[in-house]
């Protein structure tokens, strides 16, 4: 059967591709699930097929954002800790999280997806590590949420084994053991792994951090992963304590240790890597490790400022990440195209670290990169999958930027008029058309004051 076509025109383009390809008034034209053209000018008139017709006059199409670190069981516990660094943090908040069960799971990631989608993501993550037993299918709950969002998604299925008892830093019950850890991960590998061009599930293995989990988890889940080809998925040099804490366990700082359990290469990816000297920075680049940049989340946690622009010069893939919304209540992605640009400058680049078309990238196509997915998403080009976000710049919040692509990052937060994941229509004049706002929000907020309640209770 003929393709069915939706066609976008009058609008400004940031194709985002190898060339920063823009064009000030251009068209896309969407074909089934793929991207069939992009160009200069009005699309072709004589078009067959043509299901819709969109006048993008006043707009910006970009790639859709890409998330590439996240957390969403912890949008039911927003709002907590708010002046704690990351291990007094954890520690406040690894007792709560320790009660989560799958009606809280699937709640929270309806609320993390919903607020990421309607803020033109198209391509979500979550990194689940904890799985309190005998609470249900947390990751089946999670994957669900994500088709009903109809995002496209990558569960990394995350594990700790490394409770109080052994130095680590959750209680010991929020823990697995190293075989059922293992066993876990590679059942979710197999039930729902999709390696197809247009998959819309695939996982990763993702142990949390090296203050969370052993060796063995490490060394085991990355023999795991290449046996399997998935990707791999963790947390790197957050902290300044993290570092020690690794100098005093380990005999060595956080990059030489991953390198020596097998985690670093061009099917891994870290989130944050704040604390990162310039031989670590030089292994990443080596090995193709990606970097999921949370810069939010970093200040949220007075972690630092991730060292973005070097790893940039050097050849890292870097992407944008959330982080969980507990160290980002927000939950916005397109947020996070302006702090990295704003905080990068507080560093020792300043004004000249990070520009608008970089951070933009950073969004779409590194993330792409970090998910291993850069063939098929992240930039707007003829064959690849028609994941789109068309936003509304012609209001007063960006009325007198005459750039569309610094209009976007430097300026408000842009709304959406149109997101597309797959060729299909996810967000329409900034509501989402998958799901109910906001029965979602009654949901989380019932779900949240449930969690309070048990944990209060002890």
């Amino acid at each position: 059967m003929a393709a069915s076509r939706i066609v976008i025109e009058n609008c400004a383009i940031a194709t985002v591709d190898a060339h920063d390809t823009e064009y000030a008034s251009g068209h896309v034209v969407v074909a089934d699930n793929r991207i069939e053209s992009v160009g200069a000018g009005r699309a072709p008139a004589a078009l067959e097929r043509v299901v819709r017709r969109i006048d993008g006059t006043g707009h910006l199409v970009t790639p859709g954002l890409v998330n590439t670190h996240h957390h969403f069981y912890q949008w039911i516990t927003r709002g907590l800790a708010t002046d704690h660094n990351l291990f007094d943090w954890l520690v406040a908040l690894y007792p709560v999280w320790a009660r989560i069960d799958e009606p809280m799971v699937r709640a929270a990631a309806r609320g993390s997806l919903a607020m990421m989608a309607r803020g033109g993501v198209t391509t979500a993550m979550d990194h689940h590590y904890v799985y309190p037993r005998g609470t249900g299918d947390l990751s089946g709950a999670i994957i669900g949420a994500a088709a009903e969002t109809g995002v496209r998604f990558t569960l990394a299925r995350g594990s700790m084994d490394r409770g109080a008892s052994d130095g680590g830093l959750p209680p010991d019950f929020a823990v697995e053991s190293l075989d059922s850890a293992l066993a876990a991960t590679e059942e979710t590998v197999d039930r729902h792994h999709d390696p197809a061009f247009d998959a819309m599930t695939q996982i990763a293995v993702a142990p949390c951090s090296p203050f969370s989990v052993s060796t063995e988890l490490l060394s085991q889940g990355a023999e795991l992963a290449r046996r399997k080809g998935v990707r791999l998925h963790t947390h790197g040099s957050e902290t300044v304590e993290e570092e020690q804490f690794c100098k005093e366990l380990f005999g060595m700082g956080p990059t030489d240790y991953f390198e020596s359990t097998g985690w670093l290469g061009s099917d891994v990816w870290m989130a944050h890597c704040v604390h990162m000297n310039d031989s670590d920075i030089a292994a990443f680049a080596r090995t193709g490790t990606g970097v999921a940049h949370c810069p939010s989340s970093n200040a949220r946690l007075g972690a630092g400022i991730a060292r973005v622009p070097e790893m940039l010069a050097a050849g890292v893939p870097v992407g944008l990440g959330v982080d969980g919304t507990a160290s980002n209540e927000s939950g916005e992605l397109h947020t996070e195209l302006r702090n990295a640009l704003l905080i990068n400058r507080l560093g020792a680049r300043r004004e000249s670290a990070l520009n608008a078309r970089q951070a933009l990238r950073l969004g779409t196509y590194g993330g792409a990169q970090v998910l291993g997915r850069a063939a098929q998403i992240g930039s707007i080009e003829p064959g690849k999958l028609a994941d789109l976000v068309l936003w509304k710049l012609d209001t007063l919040a960006h009325a007198s930027i005459a750039d569309p692509v610094v209009a976007l990052v430097f300026g408000a937060a842009a709304p959406v008029t149109l997101s597309l994941v797959n060729g299909e229509t996810v967000v329409e004049d900034s509501r989402l058309t998958t799901v109910d706002e906001d029965a979602v929000a009654r949901e989380t907020r019932s779900e949240a004051r449930r969690l309070a309640r048990i944990a209060a209770e002890g």
